[in-house]
């Protein structure tokens, strides 16, 4: 496990509620090695009808030049196998590397496997796959991961997004079929490692409950990061158990960690008439982090002492940090995430992005 070149300062709490880390002393992670990243899928959809971005001084400017400024040092990107739009397709998510890298940014590829959403509850095949023998999946997951790695050449990858369940229903069913679901994993794991010795491999589970069980199944597999999504609403409010858990699979496994997956919202207000995901009170840690541009930021400094103050943590991913409401006030297919974005409702980048600089 890499060590981090880490200084301390000295912080002092006046109070310590039980959801808090109870340290007097707090590293300031090396920016250099510590991940701040955001997921930007969405952005060159939502770039396509001229959505303006704004930094914090009002001024118009590119999104990745704002977080670049502010200390992003990668972006993360899901990919589908063959999507029903252009939007999260090779061929995107390929461009849209590009113009990242030329920024002096890392690439953070989430291989969803899927030709839509895949996560604990969906898992589905690609339609060109279905129906095919366990080999042939074999044969065409290697191909396709293979194809990814000579094409995009990211510097983080994920076999699968929150494979809890398993991925490629019914081949990797984790329940029905574990030996195919680990046998599929080294399968994606040995395409990488055929194309890259610096690319870093990632095995995201989605929240705490259950984590352990399932790293241990992945015990044979050759990968470096796990990857753990974290948000209050579907993965509970107690802090200090999102800390023990990143210490304890990390020491378990002797792996890096890293929160692939979170985010809050900076008011409950809505800024389309798309249903947010999250509106209420009761789905806040509350009252450390209210609904409040301060309080969305404390929740993101608090996640990031966390990751340091576990030592084998080594970084964070927000979710969808650019998804606002692109599609206009009255649409009703916008973005359900434009109160967690790191915009406000005019575009304007929000205090939240002075916690991704790590100098």
């Amino acid at each position: 496990m890499k060590s981090y070149y880490l200084i301390f300062v000295i912080i002092t709490f006046m109070s310590c509620s039980k959801d808090k880390v109870s340290s007097d002393v707090m590293p300031i992670p090396d920016s250099t090695t510590f991940i701040s990243s955001v997921d930007l899928s969405s952005l060159p959809q939502i770039e396509s009808v001229n959505t303006v971005f704004y930094n914090s001084n009002n001024q118009e400017e590119d999104i990745l030049t704002t977080l670049k400024n502010n200390g992003v040092n990668t972006i993360r990107l899901r990919i589908w196998h063959n999507p029903s739009t252009n939007h999260s397709s090779f061929q995107e998510v390929k461009t849209f590397a590009e113009r990242i890298k030329s920024k002096g940014l890392k690439v953070w590829l989430s291989v969803h496997y899927s030709d839509t959403w895949a996560d604990p509850g969906n898992q589905v095949t690609p339609a060109a796959w279905q129906g095919e023998s366990f080999n042939s999946i074999k044969d065409n997951l290697y191909d396709y991961t293979n194809n990814v790695m000579l094409e995009i050449q990211p510097d983080f990858i994920q076999i699968g997004n929150e494979i809890n369940s398993g991925f490629l229903f019914p081949y990797g069913n984790i329940n029905n079929n574990e030996t195919q679901f680990i046998d599929l994993l080294s399968t994606g794991i040995q395409a990488v490692r055929d194309n890259s010795n610096t690319t870093k491999i990632i095995m995201h589970y989605a929240g705490l409950e259950g984590s352990n069980w399932f790293f241990n199944k992945l015990n044979t597999l050759d990968y470096d990061i796990i990857g753990l999504s974290y948000y209050p609403i579907w993965h509970g409010k107690n802090l200090n158990e999102l800390q023990s858990t990143i210490t304890s699979l990390g020491t378990t496994y002797n792996k890096q960690v890293i929160i692939a997956e979170t985010a809050y919202p900076f008011t409950l207000q809505w800024n389309d008439f798309t249903n947010n995901i999250v509106g209420l009170e009761e789905q806040l840690i509350l009252p450390d982090y209210p609904a409040t541009q301060q309080g969305q930021r404390d929740y993101l400094a608090k996640i990031k002492e966390i990751i340091v103050a576990t030592n084998n943590g080594i970084g964070f991913c927000y979710w969808e940090a650019g998804y606002v409401a692109f599609q206009g006030s009255n649409a009703t297919n916008g973005s359900p995430w434009e109160n967690q974005a790191v915009y406000d409702f005019d575009n304007k980048a929000l205090p939240i992005l002075n916690e991704f600089n790590n100098n």
